[in-house]
């Protein structure tokens, strides 16, 4: 069951098909509920697998096991957006 209280929705559009989602909150078991918005875009169900890389530091990623190979072609090409996310995030 996802609850609401573990989120804060905030999806915005990046342009160029990107999107964020939200927030989460890590839970005592060290879980984080997905935001709904990126569960239904991502078409994701209930028992999926996710891969979850280590980006340097102390950030982490999510992407579908079955699309590993077109995620790292993503952020290959987008790597200028997924920094300056990261710089906004750091200056936080």
């Amino acid at each position: 069951m996802y609850s609401s209280r573990y989120t804060r929705n905030m999806r915005k559009t990046l342009g160029g098909g990107h999107e964020i989602y939200g927030i989460t909150t890590l839970g005592e078991k060290g879980q984080a509920v997905i935001p709904v918005e990126a569960r239904k875009a991502l078409k994701l169900k209930t028992g999926e697998k996710l891969i979850v890389l280590g980006m340097g530091g102390d950030m982490l990623a999510l992407a579908k096991l079955s699309n590993l190979e077109k995620f790292a072609s993503h952020l290959a090409n987008h790597l200028k957006a997924v920094r300056s996310i990261i710089n906004k995030k750091g200056s936080k």
